[in-house]
């Protein structure tokens, strides 16, 4: 028995010895992902795509190294549906979100779902998500990010202004916020994991607090040798604005400017964290936006720029985005005027770290010859669904390579989010 034991003990070491190095030498080449999403940002609201006066010298620069998108689309006009779409590739009519989760909502993202992070952890990623989650809350918590795939999470569970803010700072030393906010409910916290560590949320504390954690989470994946997914979910420029010290009144276009400076310079910051930890070639940063800017509340709800209207609308200001790619090494950069959409980050990413997708129904398509080589996209339509359920109208309009059919218009005089 000893004997038997000795030979066991041996060909066990030899297998580790083998299959260690092979796993950590796999993970080292798998490419890291950074998913960047802005919220309600316009097409119009950036420097490189034509705004006059906004100080985007960041997004500027990763535009101009990367792959700019002119005809880049959400699958939404509003918060929570869009996300959706984001994380599982499918319509958000698919997963049944329609609508915003509101702070009392008992509904979420449904766990049958399968989120980019729930794909990419199985294969040795280390996964986390920043900033707004807005898909739910559930009893306890049950539909928190660290539900969906995410082994951390630092953030908000519902947008910023789901909460009573006249009382609270947004601009210090002492600015408070523009207008009420959601009243006759329980102030806004901040959550790590599942627990509170923060309530009310201090506003101009709370973005470099994000950034301290986007920070360390890369360190520390990088240290473990380990692939990396970070979702940051930014919620700049989305009513009611704040910023930090640095970035208070530094903007020629008031509150709406300071906060998008902000937004700008995290950008900037995550970009140097992957500089600094040596992995910026090896990792895909993807930026974009949830849905279009808030016209409605003129200089504080951002721009379409040539567009029409903009947020809850299923016009081109609604659902079109600013979207950039960048790889240094991998993607040349340039600008596409193909056709592409949040649908379409989560096949491409299986596809870049060669992972299986999930097994359902996608509505995505792989970009990766569009990112790599200059391809075509393989999308041509596009299908615009109304903010809420509509079952007697159902979508609203649909795009088919250039040309668009509006099939309804609505007038959404609704509370947004």
């Amino acid at each position: 028995m000893t004997e038997l034991r000795r030979k066991m003990f041996l060909w066990l070491s030899c297998f580790l010895c083998l299959w260690i190095p092979a796993v950590v030498s796999a993970y080292k080449n798998l490419p890291n992902f950074i998913l960047i999403f802005a919220d309600d940002l316009g097409y119009g609201d950036l420097g490189c795509y034509g705004h006059p006066t906004s100080a985007t010298h960041n997004l500027d620069t990763l535009a101009m190294r990367g792959l700019r998108f002119t005809d880049f689309y959400s699958s939404s006009a509003g918060c929570s549906p869009s996300r959706a779409a984001l994380l599982t590739g499918r319509y958000q009519t698919r997963s049944g979100v329609y609508g915003v989760f509101e702070v009392t909502s008992i509904g979420g993202l449904p766990h049958s779902e399968v989120t980019i992070a729930e794909m990419l952890k199985p294969h040795g990623y280390a996964t986390t998500m920043v900033g707004k989650w807005h898909l739910g809350y559930g009893a306890n918590g049950t539909f928190l990010p660290i539900h969906q795939g995410f082994d951390s999470f630092l953030g908000v569970p519902y947008s910023h202004d789901q909460g009573p803010c006249q009382n609270l700072t947004c601009f210090p030393p002492d600015t408070m916020c523009f207008g009420t906010c959601d009243q006759n409910v329980v102030l806004l916290p901040v959550f790590q994991n599942h627990q509170i560590i923060q309530q009310p949320v201090n506003f101009p504390e709370l973005v470099p607090r994000y950034n301290k954690f986007s920070r360390e989470f890369i360190a520390n994946a990088v240290k473990q040798k380990q692939p990396f997914f970070l979702y940051y979910a930014s919620h700049h420029t989305h009513y009611p604005q704040f910023a930090s010290k640095e970035y208070t009144q530094k903007s020629s276009r008031g509150p709406f400017g300071d906060a998008l400076l902000e937004f700008d310079n995290s950008v900037g910051f995550l970009v140097k964290t992957l500089q600094d930890y040596g992995v910026e070639n090896n990792t895909l940063v993807f930026f974009t936006s949830d849905n279009g800017p808030e016209t409605m509340r003129m200089s504080r709800g951002g721009n379409s720029g040539l567009l029409k209207c903009g947020k809850a609308t299923t016009y081109e200001g609604g659902m079109r985005e600013p979207a950039i790619a960048y790889w240094p090494g991998r993607i040349t950069p340039g600008v596409t005027h193909e056709l592409a959409s949040t649908l379409d980050i989560l096949p491409t990413l299986a596809a870049i770290a060669g992972v299986p997708c999930p097994n359902v129904t996608l509505d995505g398509y792989d970009l990766s010859e569009l990112l790599f080589h200059g391809g075509k996209s393989k999308r041509n339509t596009m299908f615009y669904y109304p903010l809420y359920k509509d079952e007697l109208l159902g979508v609203y309009a649909m795009r088919y390579k250039k040309y668009k059919a509006h099939f309804f218009t609505k007038d959404m005089i609704m509370k947004y989010f």
